[in-house]
């Protein structure tokens, strides 16, 4: 009897330290998704490499998928200090679409990325049944939006011609070709997130890919919005300021997550995963010129093993460089790569351990050329990238998007605003948070014609008025009008004299703040479709004369089109037209 006493002293001793324990440990709040509906303590990133029905998987793939699935968990868990831990989780095998090229380039982006993400998604059966973690869905494609050979980073412009694209920088290579990007989305209600990475985000490795993987994968997927005012996190401008590690994910966004900062700062400077980088010297190298790679590491560290691979091209094998077994814990701050005879693309891995165990991997790229502002091109005949399939859609045959019209690129804002101070930020067009701002666009459009526009709120979303002109009657399209009790609404103003409650309302959230959404417009003879993100939202059929604008929102040109905002920030990516019978013509 006394020794079960003395147990169950000891028991309660136990679980008396245990709890005072608990109160002694900070305790910290749940990590969960930006709008604070899911968990995000634990989050599976399921990785797919997307192959279309016309394609063939690279040889070494697996590889490369397998770079990033560890480079997105390292980072992960350096900004979130286990708080919240991710794993990447690689498909086996490449995901063979069931669609060719062709058939997923039918469209734009928002187009390839429903297609792709629908097609994967249903197949996997994705997300469904018991969890033990957030699930995102991440693909890697195997193509771009459009052709493009994005190993030489060029784009056919026909009679076997190219034409440099992509983002270089100061003699650096970053991804952000017009032919290529990347989307994501958070789905609340199912609680996963989708993301979409086109090849050239990811497959030849230029500084700032990792960024976009983990942007798209595990950004964008849990409901993080592009960061405002813009710096050098990985939710802004991250992927044009070098490799991930180099980048962070911003304090603020992470404390609204849940994130709670500890006690003792990361040390950054010692930690070797956020301190090494491999740059070429000469940035920019000519031909016959020595090249060599230049190392960083932490202070006071003591290099055991470096080996470095070198490929030019991108279906053939890595060319083995330099492997150390031994080196003494000397520095090693430079890799001598040799000479290159001609102007050529290069892509670089170095795998590197550290006398106390640690150790890091890094890919890179870097092209060698005649002149700094002139780029390699594919020899003909080539096979090093999208060379020869390259043209499995005929340059000389226009596509939907080719023949559009960019009235974004028409727009004087001084000329052009009727109400509101509306701003260009570059490409982007900035509409003002304001009761019925609004601005023409320059445009008289035919009979029929398809409008598209991309926008991002950038407050809680309220009306984004789309000014249209359809069988000789103004009227508007009005999205996600939110200055009423209960849903937002979506309609044509006016049917009938009759605005937002009229027949063709709908009552859902389309437009979400950070996120960009694809609003395509299109007039045929009798009829006026809307959709929003490639899903149907309003389709109305009648006569145009029961279309009309109320005063309002009228502007002073009755031939033009407009845009207009509502109690809300836009800005605008996009606003094309593409034709589909009859003439339009510019008004200025």
């Amino acid at each position: 009897m006394r020794s079960v006493r003395t147990r169950n002293r000891q028991l309660v001793a136990a679980l008396f330290l245990a709890v005072i324990g608990m109160f002694q440990r900070p305790l910290l709040a749940e990590v969960k998704t930006w709008d604070g509906k899911h968990s995000i303590e634990k989050i599976e990133v399921t990785v797919v490499y997307f192959v279309p029905s016309d394609r063939e998987p690279l040889p070494d793939w697996k590889e490369r998928v397998g770079y990033f699935c560890r480079r997105i968990e390292r980072f992960h868990e350096r900004e979130f200090q286990r708080q919240s831990s991710m794993k990447a989780v690689m498909r086996p095998e490449p995901f063979r679409s069931g669609r060719t090229t062709e058939q997923l380039r039918n469209g734009d982006a928002n187009f390839i990325f429903f297609q792709t993400l629908g097609e994967v998604d249903g197949e996997l059966q994705f997300g469904r049944g018991e969890r033990t973690a957030f699930p995102i869905l991440l693909v890697l494609s195997e193509i771009n939006w459009r052709p493009l050979d994005d190993f030489f980073r060029v784009k056919p412009t026909g009679a076997s011609g190219w034409k440099f694209e992509g983002n270089y920088s100061n003699g650096r290579h970053f991804p952000g070709a017009e032919a290529g990007g990347a989307r994501a989305t958070y789905l609340a209600d199912r609680g996963v997130g989708w993301g979409l990475v086109s090849a050239d985000g990811w497959r030849v490795p230029y500084s700032g890919t990792d960024c976009v993987v983990y942007h798209e994968g595990c950004g964008h997927t849990v409901g993080l919005p592009h960061l405002e005012p813009g710096n050098n996190s990985v939710m802004s401008l991250g992927q044009y300021h070098g490799w991930i590690n180099e980048s962070w994910l911003d304090e603020a966004q992470k404390k609204r997550l849940g994130w709670k900062p500890p006690e003792q700062a990361f040390d950054r400077k010692a930690d070797l995963f956020s301190t090494f980088t491999a740059l070429p010297e000469p940035r920019v190298p000519k031909p016959n010129e020595p090249v060599s790679l230049k190392l960083t590491w932490p202070e006071q560290a003591r290099v055991k093993s470096c080996r470095v691979r070198m490929q030019t091209d991108l279906l053939g094998p890595w060319l083995e460089i330099t492997e150390s077994p031994k080196l003494n814990g000397t520095r090693l701050e430079n890799v001598e790569l040799g000479r290159f005879d001609r102007a050529t693309p290069v892509s670089y891995r170095v795998d590197a351990m550290l006398d106390d165990g640690r150790d890091v991997e890094l890919w890179g790229y870097f092209q060698v050329r005649e002149k700094p502002d002139v780029g390699p091109t594919p020899p003909a005949g080539a096979t090093s990238s999208d060379a020869k399939r390259i043209t499995d859609k005929p340059v000389d045959k226009p596509t939907r998007s080719q023949d559009a019209i960019d009235l974004l690129a028409m727009v004087d804002v001084a000329k052009d605003k009727v109400s509101g101070e509306w701003q260009m930020d570059g490409t982007h067009l900035l509409a003002p948070k304001q009761f019925g701002a609004r601005l023409e666009l320059p445009y008289q459009p035919p009979d029929e014609y398809e409008l598209t526009v991309i926008a991002e709120p950038l407050d809680e979303p309220n009306g984004l008025l789309l000014g249209q002109r359809f069988g000789g009657r103004r009227f508007a399209v009005l999205v996600n009008y939110s200055a009423e009790k209960g849903s937002p609404a979506s309609a044509l103003e006016n049917i009938d004299d009759k605005n937002v409650g009229n027949a063709t309302t709908v009552r859902r959230e389309v437009l979400v703040k950070g996120r960009p959404s694809q609003i395509v417009c299109t007039m045929r003879k009798d009829s006026v479709t809307v959709t929003c993100d490639g899903h149907e939202l309003i389709h109305w059929q009648g006569d145009p004369k029961r279309l009309s604008l109320s005063d309002y929102w009228k502007t002073p040109t009755d031939s033009a089109l407009f845009l207009g905002a509502y109690d809300c920030r836009y800005r605008i990516s996009r606003v094309t037209l593409t034709p589909l019978s009859g003439d339009g013509r510019k008004l200025r």
